[in-house]
């Protein structure tokens, strides 16, 4: 089983920044596909920053240039620092892992972390 926690939302004003971070914990063999998906009332799931193993990395459009995703390893944790952040930008965030198990016959999983929650201010 791998447990993800997220921390690092909070309530900002508009311009100001965030870094989240998602620290994953069980029994990881190999984290290969990090995500941020981000959530607000009312509208479609949204995946805004992903990584890859191989350092690939994707944003949505509405945070290209504003929001960047890192990973560190040894630590198993990947972050979203976000910048510049904009009243639209307001939602739950939720960080979720796409890897392997040390299990043999359930390698395996892609986990969701609780979520934490952003809130900008105008």
């Amino acid at each position: 089983q791998v447990q993800l926690v997220e921390s690092g939302g909070g309530l900002v004003q508009a311009g100001e920044s965030l870094r989240l971070s998602c620290v994953a914990s069980g029994s990881i063999s190999s984290i290969n596909v990090m995500n941020w998906y981000r959530l607000a009332p009312g509208k479609q799931r949204e995946l805004v920053a992903s990584m890859s193993t191989g350092g690939n990395t994707n944003y949505a459009d509405s945070v290209k240039g504003r929001f960047f995703i890192s990973r560190d390893d040894d630590k198993n944790t990947v972050y979203l620092q976000m910048n510049s952040l904009k009243p639209e930008d307001t939602a739950d965030y939720h960080c979720n892992v796409v890897g392997l198990t040390t299990v043999p016959g359930n390698r395996g999983f892609s986990s969701w972390g609780q979520g934490t929650q952003v809130t900008v201010s105008s």
